[in-house]
């Protein structure tokens, strides 16, 4: 058995992008630390805060939740502060993780890779599936690390652009809810570039559909930014599983040409 680490530019991500793999890789034994960049501190700031609390103890709250559910050995915390959105004014704050210098923030995680002896790391694409700086930063950073820990398996989290889009445009022809107004993939982003990847640059389709309830406990547990009406958790299990059962990564080194695999072996 081996160390799975995955690692996000901020608390939820873990859900979205590999809740399912995170789930399988722990029921098939594999050790699996959570390693987040930031401390979201730019998310949604939910309604019922206590007096005293921070957005960010409720995110690092449901974190700790998130794991539970996930079945996650060990969460770290690199602690930047969360950049915001390409052109906020937070991608300048000094300690933000856009800011920082990429052999720093690597050197945190490179740490990490080494104590854990990780055998696989999870990052993100080029341009971090939709442009977001922290996403961006996550891939120079998770790939640096690996040189730095001679991790040498580095599968690159992405979205299947040409998968949702197909969903979408089934969604519309049946006439589901917000198959007329859907959101296209093959939009500009947030740097300008279209969600996620093709699939013909793709390299592995991973399943995760008997983990799915894991993987939707895990959403449940990021209330502050996941609601119970968000577009997520108000679809029917028939629906989630079309849109969540396959996760999509682009293993570093490996031709384009997707196929059914698994990240250890």
């Amino acid at each position: 058995m081996g160390t799975l680490v995955c690692f996000h530019a901020h608390p939820d991500d873990e859900s979205i992008s590999t809740g399912g793999s995170i789930a399988r890789a722990k029921a098939e034994g594999h050790r699996v630390v959570l390693v987040v960049a930031t401390n979201g501190d730019w998310g949604e700031v939910p309604d019922d805060l206590a007096e005293g609390e921070s957005l960010v103890d409720r995110r690092r709250d449901e974190t700790d939740r998130s794991a539970a559910a996930l079945g996650i050995d060990r969460v770290v915390w690199l602690g930047y502060t969360d950049s915001g959105m390409t052109g906020w004014e937070q991608n300048e704050h000094p300690e933000s993780f856009w800011q920082a210098p990429v052999d720093e923030a690597a050197a945190r995680l490179a740490a990490v890779l080494h104590e854990e002896a990780a055998e696989v790391l999870t990052t993100y694409d080029w341009h971090g599936n939709y442009g977001h700086p922290d996403h961006i930063k996550v891939h120079h950073v998770g790939h640096r690390a690996a040189e730095m820990a001679g991790t040498a398996s580095v599968f690159e989290a992405t979205m299947n652009r040409d998968h949702i889009a197909r969903i979408m445009a089934m969604a519309s022809d049946i006439g589901s809810p917000g198959g007329d107004e859907a959101f296209d993939p093959n939009a500009p982003a947030d740097d300008g570039n279209p969600f996620g990847m093709a699939e013909h640059e793709l390299t592995h389709a991973v399943d995760v559909s008997p983990y799915l309830e894991h993987k939707r406990e895990s959403m449940r547990c990021h209330r502050s930014q996941i609601t119970d009406t968000s577009f997520f958790l108000e679809m029917p299990p028939d629906a989630f599983a079309v849109a969540f059962g396959t996760e999509w990564f682009i293993l570093k080194g490996a031709e384009p040409g997707l196929s059914p695999g698994w990240l250890f072996g």
